[in-house]
């Protein structure tokens, strides 16, 4: 994850969250500020930053909603957004369902699909009470682990991270600045008129004279992020 030293690690159980990150882990990359963790594997819950304190054993993970699983733990930092984290792992949860039960098979569809209309722009907050719902009737009318875990990385992030759902919701906006629908490209006044941005866009959305502050079409921009890679300056910035 978004720490400095990573791998494979044994430690004793009951050792706290924090000290695996902070102390095994080296603290963050970049001096970011680290946001959460998820346990388990792709079926295991997110544990926000307040919470590192908790011990890593079975009952105090299964209590904050997340499981031990395989032992993996992965790390994220504000760059992270955790709609689009949600959405990931419920698309790989949804391509491993074999099938056989109908609301394994049905629900981790439909909870992929509301959050890809939310990361989109197209959610509304029913869709977060519809999410709530829908999670633990796949928990608890799943058959396998599979399905009776799949809900956890959807009912935890919204549980610990609500007000980010809400901002995709009502505001159209992505804090980490993921979400390609609803992140707009700016060029601002760091600009140097160097020509890096225009020459990397395939789409032929930047326009400016060498030497001159550069403009980005967002109506023909595709949000590559290529301008921002090449960008020397720091004057391509997310909104």
């Amino acid at each position: 994850g978004r720490i400095k030293n990573t791998g494979l690690v044994e430690v004793p159980m009951g050792i706290s969250i924090e000290e695996i990150v902070n102390k095994i882990g080296g603290g963050p990359i970049h001096q970011t500020k680290i946001k959460a963790v998820q346990t388990g594997g792709p079926s295991g819950g997110c544990i926000p930053a307040e919470m590192f304190r908790l011990p890593v054993d079975y009952e105090s993970l299964t209590r904050a909603g997340s499981i031990m699983g395989s032992g993996g733990m992965i790390v994220m930092d504000e760059h992270t957004c955790m709609v689009d984290l949600a959405k990931y792992f419920t698309k790989f949860l949804k391509e491993e369902s074999c099938g056989k039960c109908f609301i394994c098979r049905k629900g981790t569809q439909r909870m992929y699909e509301i959050l890809d209309d939310i990361s989109a722009g197209r959610g509304t907050l029913e869709h977060l009470s519809l999410l709530e719902e829908l999670g633990p009737i796949v928990k608890y009318a799943s058959l396998c682990g599979l399905g009776q875990t799949s809900p956890n990385p959807v009912l935890s992030t919204l549980r610990y991270f609500r007000e980010e759902y809400i901002e995709h919701i009502e505001k159209k906006r992505c804090p980490a600045g993921v979400c390609k629908d609803l992140i707009t490209y700016t060029i601002n006044e760091n600009c140097t008129g160097c020509g890096l941005c225009l020459k990397s866009c395939s789409a032929e959305a930047i326009r400016g004279e060498k030497k001159e502050q550069h403009v980005i079409d967002p109506k023909r921009c595709i949000k590559c992020g290529a301008c921002q890679s090449v960008c020397k300056f720091n004057a391509v910035e997310t909104r």
